[in-house]
């Protein structure tokens, strides 16, 4: 693959897939059948390129590999310029190892407008994709923002009875932030004169300056984690969502925040992220104890696994601040588990609602009786939720804990009990629905998972367990590309220091 555009050729090519299905003529069942195949395969063939990009990728090299640059408007110094590191990498692998398994997921839940709802999935791969590979900032933005779009249509067209509510509530929220990010990106343009991320990243800005940019950076990457307080939007719009949307909404939207702050706060305002850290570990606290309280009090299951999503996410932002190897690394490694984890259980309660088209908890029990193999997947993510050794989860929660503890006792401390909060809820919510007797005639009535539904279950087990007892193969991607981030912090750090002693 030397020498090709792979970064393009995997941002692009699930364009081609929508531009074939939307020729696609015939009678509805022959478009809707045609429709579902193109994507999966599309998918499917866009999974195995991106596995090129990890093929090539030097782990050793902490700098941008893969670079492609072309200038687009040159009198403005854009350019369009994809590549990824150590940090951006192993997001695109997980938002193309995710979308096969939303379509078939997809294949027989999904059956009115069927071509647009496949065509409105590749347009959104072709967004996720290009936003983790963008190094220019109008580039990165037009695919952060475009992110929206068939999201947006997704929850409103495809999904449950409040679904425009929710879907407007989501795109507003998430909309607001980013116009202030809109100038933030105006303002670093003017005093670097280029919307070149790495040359900005190199550029020291005053820190008055800083500040300001931080906290309109921090405003529309908070509400896509999303951070406690502006976390609301989340529920609705998983409950709203169909089963595929939710997937990709946990798997990969909530992860564009975090990259965010990773590749742009950090690196580029680093006297503001060390004023501001204190709040952030705050939040972070508040939504981990909070949201698992909120979670504890739920009656509709989709809504349980959103508030865990909050909860687990501000272990993220807590280790991604604590600016040292094992923090850093350890949010990377949860985001990425988090994504599989927190889409398989989504996908959990999406088989039992296309049997009894219900999320409410009270409404079902018992289906260990008549659902034995889907007692056993449920159980198994239910305990990588949890964070049992030997899945993703505890790797993942284990370095954001240590890192949290080298950094502050009580920040660590705080996020220990969110542990305890997640098993209580997620033990509390496989008791209800799995365990108890089997009386409903409905409930009864309830066959187990079919072939289709393995097969999306299989690859999820398979890539939880990996992580879980061999996560070196992971954060070995990642660890030169952290240590670099987190000396261009500390270098900065310093020197800001020395400035400040040299101007008094």
């Amino acid at each position: 693959m030397a020498g090709w555009p792979i970064l393009s050729l995997t941002t692009f090519l699930p364009l081609v897939g929508a531009l074939l299905i939307l020729v696609v003529r015939g009678t509805p069942d022959h478009v809707a059948r045609n429709a579902r195949t193109i994507a999966l395969w599309t998918t499917l063939i866009n999974f195995v390129l991106s596995l090129f990009i990890w093929v090539n990728f030097d782990p050793a090299n902490p700098n941008y590999q893969l670079v492609e640059k072309v200038d687009w408007i040159p009198a403005f110094k854009i350019s369009y310029h994809m590549g990824v590191d150590g940090i951006s990498v192993l997001f695109v692998i997980l938002s193309t190892f995710l979308m096969p398994l939303c379509i078939l997921a997809s294949w027989e839940s999904i059956q009115n407008r069927v071509k647009e709802y496949m065509v409105s999935f590749l347009v959104l791969e072709t967004l996720m994709v290009g936003m983790f590979c963008a190094l220019d900032f109008v580039v990165f933005y037009m695919f952060f923002e475009g992110v929206l779009i068939p999201m947006f249509l997704i929850i409103g067209v495809w999904g449950g009875a409040r679904r425009v509510y929710a879907a407007f509530k989501f795109f507003l929220y998430t909309l607001l932030g980013s116009v202030l990010m809109l100038l933030a990106i105006l303002a670093m343009y003017f005093v670097a004169g280029t919307t070149d991320i790495p040359t900005i990243t190199a550029t020291h800005f005053p820190r008055s300056m800083q500040i300001w940019l931080w906290l309109a950076f921090f405003a529309s990457f908070a509400v896509k984690v999303p951070m406690w307080p502006v976390h609301t939007w989340l529920p609705d719009a998983h409950v709203e969502a169909p089963t595929a949307g939710s997937v990709i909404l946990a798997g990969v939207l909530l992860k564009m925040g975090g990259y965010g702050f990773l590749r742009f706060n950090i690196p580029m305002m680093p006297e503001a992220t060390a004023f501001f850290t204190p709040m952030v570990y705050a939040l972070s606290c508040v939504a981990v104890i909070y949201t698992s309280l909120v979670a504890l009090a739920q009656e509709d299951m989709k809504k349980l696994i959103a508030y865990s999503s909050v909860a687990h996410m501000g272990f993220v932002t807590i280790g991604m601040f604590t600016l040292n190897q094992q923090g850093v690394e350890g949010s990377i490694f949860q985001m990425l588990s988090h994504g599989i984890v927190s889409g398989a259980l989504f996908l959990c309660v999406g088989v039992v609602y296309d049997r009894l088209h219900t999320r409410e908890i009270a409404r079902y029990g018992g289906l260990v009786h008549n659902m034995p193999k889907y007692a056993v997947v449920f159980l198994f993510m239910t305990m990588a939720s949890v964070g049992l050794p030997g899945t993703s989860g505890f790797v993942g929660e284990f370095l954001v804990l240590q890192g949290a503890f080298l950094d502050n006792t009580w920040v660590a401390f705080f996020a220990a009990t969110g542990l305890i909060l997640g098993a209580a809820y997620a033990l509390w919510l496989y008791r209800r629905v799995v365990y108890g007797p089997l009386t409903k005639p409905d409930v009864k009535a309830m066959f187990d998972m079919n072939a289709r539904e393995i097969a999306v279950f299989a690859p999820l087990i398979v890539v939880v367990l990996w992580m879980g007892i061999y996560p070196s193969s992971f954060l070995g991607v990642t660890s030169a590309s952290v240590e670099q981030l987190i000396h261009v912090y500390q270098t900065k750090l310093a020197a800001a220091g020395d400035l400040s002693v040299a101007a008094r």
